[in-house]
């Protein structure tokens, strides 16, 4: 054990926890004690702590996490309250789970392994879990910030045990294991968190894949601010929002977080002033007080379009729309903000411009695209760099012309470092990318007159457009995402 230097306390509310190394002390040791293991760098643990001079706890909580440890001096507040997000109430629950796995034991033991990789996941702001049969063991996967990471591995002989346990969480039939099968159910993290998980099964060579969505409800923070919009681009987005009928599409792949920008709009809409805000969503990944929410669900069979066509009745002034998914949910969507609604949605397109292609080809008439359309978002998501830690480096040639600008050759750059802060990785939380098609008068014409992607592009960009690889690259120089994250996200048209 090294100590550390007499340095001031560290605020732990900025400190992201690595579950792996957490959660292989006893709630017991780190409430009595005060101390926890945050994260690996290079050769050591990293334990925060209220006293670095405590030998005997290192001693023991060296025991149990089995590497040699660094104490950190923490807060003592921050600390607390760490702690008890991690553990809870659960005491001696984790020592538990330790032995869990060197015994195929019965139900207890799959309950504890289940929860210790949903409490995981929790500390993590996990969005999914990933557990893999493989020919020896069972693979379990966080993904993180849009980005896999390995939590453990399990004796193949408990991979039974946690899949007819969360076969019976989810509703499902824990007989049937050759065909795929879906369900859901309510999770209760250990400081009180509700968290709704979706699970999945796929039969697969070495037995049953799974794979659980976590849908955290928590929105106090989700704003247009965090999300990672420049001042030029939040002005146009609010503009957009402040108008009082007309349609906002979102564009991009799955996970680029087009959803979460639309609750972010939605949250400053309802905060500015009095709105009926209906939402009609597969699933509701953020519960938003004072909206109607409406969950969307083919196993009752609710579809996009039936459910639209019931709340249009309840006179709302805001309609979100999870996804514009066919022809008949175009068209609804088209006649709500023709009928004085404003109507948020999302479209699965590469880029802003291509959604007037992909709305003429779901047929709807080009002149009332040109008429409802207010502003397309094109958005994408990339892991944000730990300011803590991030390491100065310049952009390579490549690099400069991957981001559409030669001319940035040799300008400083950052990748990931690792510290406390970001639990080792250098990297924490997302931040998006995004360009803003605004439709105004002129492109509304052309829009109505049937005008192709090149010349919508091209009259846009006289009226200053940028790309979402302007914003790219824009952000890589500011500091906040690596070269290579960016590159991945956008491609140069």
């Amino acid at each position: 054990m090294i100590r550390s230097p007499t340095v001031a306390p560290i605020d732990m509310s900025r400190v992201r926890v690595d579950p792996g190394w957490a959660l292989r002390i006893p709630a017991s040791l780190a409430r009595r004690k005060k101390v926890i293991p945050c994260c690996r760098l290079k050769d050591r643990v990293l334990v925060a702590c209220v006293d670095p001079d405590d030998l005997a706890t290192f001693d023991a909580v060296e025991r149990h996490v089995d590497h040699p440890i660094e104490p950190v001096r923490a807060d003592e507040d921050s600390l607390d309250r760490l702690i008890q997000e991690v553990f809870g109430g659960a005491a001696g629950r984790t020592a538990a789970v330790r032995v869990a796995a060197s015994r195929a034991g019965g139900e207890e033991d799959a309950v504890a392994i289940c929860d210790e990789f949903l409490q995981a996941a929790a500390i993590r702001n996990g969005s999914d879990i990933h557990i893999d049969p493989c020919a020896d063991d069972v693979r379990i996967r966080l993904r993180v910030d849009g980005a896999l990471e390995e939590y453990r591995r399990l004796p193949l002989e408990l991979h039974p045990l946690v899949s007819s346990r969360l076969k019976i969480l989810g509703g499902m039939d824990i007989a049937e294991r050759r065909a795929p099968q879906d369900g859901r159910f309510a999770w209760t993290s250990t400081h009180g968190v509700e968290i709704d998980v979706r699970a999945a099964t796929l039969p697969t060579r070495y037995g049953e894949a799974i794979t659980l969505r976590l849908l955290a409800s928590k929105t106090t923070d989700l704003t247009l601010e965090t999300l990672g919009m420049n001042a030029a681009d939040l002005a146009t987005f609010s503009a957009a929002l402040d108008k009082p009928h007309g349609m906002i599409l979102l564009t991009g792949p799955t996970g680029s977080g087009k959803s979460t920008t639309l609750y972010g709009g939605i949250r400053q809409l309802i905060s500015q002033r009095a709105l009926h805000v209906i939402t009609v969503e597969d699933p509701i990944e953020y519960e938003i007080s004072g909206v109607a929410q409406v969950a969307v669900d083919s196993a009752d069979k609710v579809s996009f379009s039936k459910a639209l066509r019931s709340i249009l009745r309840h006179d709302p002034d805001v309609m979100m729309i999870g996804e514009i998914r066919d022809g008949e949910t175009a068209d609804i969507g088209i006649k709500a903000s023709l009928t004085g609604h404003l109507v948020l949605s999302t479209l699965h397109t590469n880029s802003a411009v291509s959604a007037i292609t992909r709305m003429t080809d779901m047929q709807v008439a080009p002149y009332l695209a040109g008429a409802t359309l207010r502003l397309v978002v094109a958005q994408r998501l990339v892991r944000r760099l730990c300011p803590e830690c991030r390491v100065p480096t310049t952009l390579t040639e490549a690099e400069a012309i991957g981001l559409g600008d030669p001319e940035v050759t040799g300008q400083t750059a950052y990748q990931p470092g690792g510290c406390i802060y970001c639990a080792g990785r250098g990297l924490s939380g997302r931040i998006g990318l995004f360009e803003m098609f605004a439709v105004d008068e002129e492109i509304s014409r052309a829009i109505s007159v049937g005008a192709d992607e090149t010349q919508l592009l091209q009259l846009a960009q006289e009226k200053g457009f940028h790309r979402l690889v302007d914003d790219a690259r824009a952000k890589v120089l500011a500091g906040q995402t690596t070269a290579r994250d960016a590159l991945t996200a956008v491609t140069v048209w």
